[in-house]
C-alpha cells in the first residue's frame, strides 16, 4: 500500500510543476485522494460487496468532486489533474501512465449490460472536458484534445480533436515512452482552420487565374 502511495506521489511531481512538497501533495491533491479511496472501494467490490464500495465512491465524490465507480479498473501511474467533474464508469478500464484533466467523462451509452464504458490504453492523455463514450478503445500513446467527444475507437499514437472527435494525427508525432508522458493537450491541430486555409489558398489561386485571363483578353482587344 505504501509503495503504491509513494508511486502515486512520484507521478504527481513528474507531471505537475505546481507540486512543491510531499506534504502539500498528500493534503491538497484531490486526484490523489480520489485514487486512494477508489483502490479501497475497488478491492471491496472485487470481494463481492456492493453497498459499502458504493458508499465509499459517494464519499469520494463528495470530498473530491471526482466520481469513480468502484468497478472501474485503473492501472498504475494514473494521474487526475485538478479533477473536479471527472466521471469514470463501472466497466471502464484504464492502463498505465494515463493522465486526465478536469471535467473528463469516461461514460457509457444506452442501457445495455456488460462492457459499456471505454478502455483507455497506456500513456494516454485526455484533455479538459473531453467525453469518451461507449465500449470503445483509445490506443496507446494517444492524445484526446480538450472538449473533444470521442465515439469511435482511436488507433494507437493518434491525436483526436473536435465534436465528434476526429483523428488529426497518427504516428507522425513523438510517441511517449512508458516513462515520458506528453501533457500538451492544449497545443493540438485545428482541422477546421486547416481546411479554411486550404480554401483561402484555392480562392487566391482562382482569382489569379481569372486576373490573368482578363489581362490576356484585354491584350487581344
Amino acid at each position: 500500500m505504501f509503495k503504491t502511495l509513494k508511486e502515486d506521489i512520484r507521478v504527481i511531481f513528474e507531471r505537475d510543476p505546481a507540486a512543491k512538497s510531499v506534504l502539500e501533495v498528500i493534503l491538497c491533491y484531490p486526484g490523489l485522494h480520489a485514487i486512494i479511496l477508489h483502490r479501497i472501494a475497488h478491492y471491496l467490490y472485487k470481494k463481492g460487496l456492493i453497498l459499502l464500495p458504493r458508499l465509499i465512491s459517494q464519499f469520494n465524490r463528495f470530498i473530491t468532486g471526482i466520481e469513480i465507480h468502484p468497478g472501474a479498473k485503473i492501472g498504475k501511474g494514473f494521474f487526475i489533474d485538478h479533477g473536479m467533474g471527472v466521471v469514470i464508469g463501472e466497466t471502464t478500464e484504464i492502463g498505465d501512465n494515463v493522465t486526465i484533466y478536469q471535467g473528463v467523462t469516461l461514460g457509457g451509452t444506452g442501457k445495455e449490460k456488460g462492457k459499456r464504458h471505454p478502455t483507455i490504453k497506456d500513456n494516454v492523455v485526455i484533455g479538459s472536458g473531453a467525453k469518451v463514450l461507449g465500449p470503445i478503445v483509445v490506443g496507446e500513446n494517444s492524445k484526446i484534445g480538450a472538449g473533444a467527444v470521442v465515439l469511435k475507437d482511436v488507433p494507437p499514437g493518434s491525436t483526436v480533436v473536435g465534436v465528434p472527435g476526429r483523428c488529426v494525427k497518427r504516428n507522425n508525432v513523438r510517441i511517449a515512452s512508458p516513462y515520458t508522458v506528453d501533457l500538451e493537450h492544449g497545443k493540438l491541430p485545428d482541422p477546421i482552420e486547416e481546411e479554411l486555409e486550404k480554401l483561402r489558398k484555392r480562392i487566391e489561386r482562382l482569382e489569379q487565374i481569372i486576373s490573368e485571363k482578363e489581362e490576356e483578353k484585354d491584350e487581344a482587344v
